[in-house]
């Protein structure tokens, strides 16, 4: 298994992101070309009930009809996986990605056992010296206890690897409004505890979220790591199955006029493209938060590159918290 974008023709626990009456108001903008939300363009394989259609109050104040979407967080178009190799001399096939400084590397035996010079500190030592087995999580306690934010001694130099059957009745809701509301300025995501405003990116078509970035910096300042898949996913125990980079493994739909493929929706309804246009292209207008304007699609966003371990900068529009 390698990370190389591919296209692709196209519960017990819950956690609620409602929408809701934000603190700020912003007035909104209606001029051009708006689409609305395509309930049909999800897979239904991804979602735990059908979509079904309620009025919220969106984040401006506004009343609106929203989708509610109450998926599974487990993609029916690719399979999650693997994450962790066994050993030093397993190949790219045997384990996942990472993510730093803007680039993907593969995360094979011989990432595992150069992690002292990568990261240019002996205390990374995550194989046994004698074997070449990899220290990582075997079952859904080590997975808890690895996952945590305050990793004890015990976890130190574990590769987590916390598996699907761990998460398998876990449901995440969803509301999304079914017209995106743009805004004349654009609010920016929950930054930290204490803060308020959206966290979520977006849905993929096939039911998993795009989450906030990884907290890179904990995982790494417990000795940690904490591998995505090849389609920029992985797993905890609290949010399920959840992305952190798009690589092209997901459900697209192509664009007849050779405009980048769409991917999803973001939370305030607007769509989510892939970065580059069918050409390889970048899109060089686009504003702070990502996004740009065509009268084909509206207003829409592009995702950031893969490395970035983001999505989007900000939304546009008025969102489902």
């Amino acid at each position: 298994m390698r990370f190389q974008p591919l296209l692709l023709a196209a519960a017990v626990t819950c956690s609620l992101i409602a929408c809701k009456k934000d603190e700020v108001t912003t007035t909104a903008t209606t001029t051009g070309t708006v689409i609305k939300v395509d309930a049909t363009k999800f897979l239904t394989g991804g979602l735990s009930e059908p979509i079904s259609t309620v009025s919220r109050t969106l984040s401006n104040g506004t009343t609106a009809d929203c989708y509610k979407i109450v998926t599974k967080s487990i993609p029916p178009d690719h399979t999650m996986g693997p994450w962790c190799p066994t050993n030093i001399t397993d190949d790219a096939s045997k384990g996942g990605i990472w993510l730093e400084n803007g680039n993907v590397y593969d995360v094979d035996g011989a990432f595992v056992r150069n992690l002292a010079t990568f990261y240019k500190d002996s205390n990374w030592q995550m194989y046994n010296a004698t074997t070449g087995v990899i220290t990582k999580t075997q079952t859904q306690a080590d997975c808890q206890a690895a996952a945590n934010p305050n990793v004890g001694a015990a976890y130190r130099n574990y590769c987590v690897e916390c598996l699907p059957s761990y998460v398998s009745t876990l449901t995440k809701t969803i509301y999304i409004p079914v017209t995106p509301v743009k805004l004349t300025s654009a609010v920016s995501f929950a930054n930290g505890p204490g803060s308020t405003g959206a966290t979520l990116r977006g849905i993929a078509f096939n039911g998993v979220v795009f989450d906030p970035p990884a907290p890179v910096s904990n995982i790494l300042g417990a000795y940690t790591l904490a591998p995505f898949d090849d389609a920029g996913g992985h797993i905890n125990l609290n949010e399920g199955y959840h992305y952190h980079a798009a690589t092209g493994l997901t459900t697209k739909i192509a664009q007849p006029d050779g405009h980048a493929a769409m991917i999803g929706y973001a939370l305030d309804g607007f769509g989510l493209f892939e970065r580059l246009s069918v050409a390889g292209t970048e899109y060089t207008d686009l504003d702070a938060s990502r996004g740009h304007y065509d009268d084909t699609r509206g207003y829409h966003y592009h995702v950031d590159k893969a490395g970035a371990n983001n999505f989007i900068n900000s939304l546009a529009g008025a969102y489902a918290n």
